[in-house]
């Protein structure tokens, strides 16, 4: 039986204390820039009137390599990665990627390999990581987010917000 998304998120941030949210991609790019829109929307949900202390969010863009220390200073215990992958299906599909399977997503805008990230992020925090594609229509250059991302986009934010809003909201920041 597979899950849904709720569920398949309840499931992998069993146990959370802190959520980092990472979105990756390029703004220039059509759907390449899902994961930032599921971060800036996230911002206009969460983060704006204070409802999710448990969660920050990071822009990653073509370069999420260069957020790795801010991430680390906020040591999540959990971190979800959100970028637009190629894994064959059909538009706006969200897949869970497991990070030992990260090879088999295209994910080809990024300066360094979202694997790279992913392991030293795992290694030196020891955060739990969960990878979140969404299959992109066209990452053409100077062409706008398809319905079917968007869509995808509205649909986890709402998700990853429910689930956040269940984490313990009494954190310490100075963990």
């Amino acid at each position: 039986m597979r899950l849904g998304l709720k569920a398949l998120l309840r499931e992998n941030l069993d146990g959370a204390r802190r959520v980092a949210v990472l979105g990756a991609g390029s703004e220039l790019r059509g759907d390449d820039r899902a994961g930032l829109l599921v971060a800036h929307k996230l911002r206009n949900k969460c983060k704006r009137n204070g409802a999710c202390p448990q969660i920050e969010l990071f822009y990653g863009a073509t370069a999420p390599e260069n957020l790795t220390g801010e991430i680390k200073n906020y040591r999540p215990s959990h971190l979800i990665l959100v970028d637009a992958a190629d894994v064959g299906k059909e538009p706006g599909a969200i897949q869970v990627i497991a990070p030992e399977a990260i090879v088999d997503a295209s994910f080809s805008t990024h300066r360094m390999p979202l694997k790279v990230v992913v392991d030293y992020l795992r290694e030196s925090i020891g955060c739990k990581v969960l990878i979140i594609g969404i299959q992109p229509k066209t990452v053409e250059y100077d062409t706008p987010v398809s319905l079917e991302v968007k869509s995808s986009v509205r649909q986890l934010v709402t998700a990853i917000e429910a689930i956040v809003r269940q984490i313990a909201p009494s954190l310490d920041r100075r963990m």
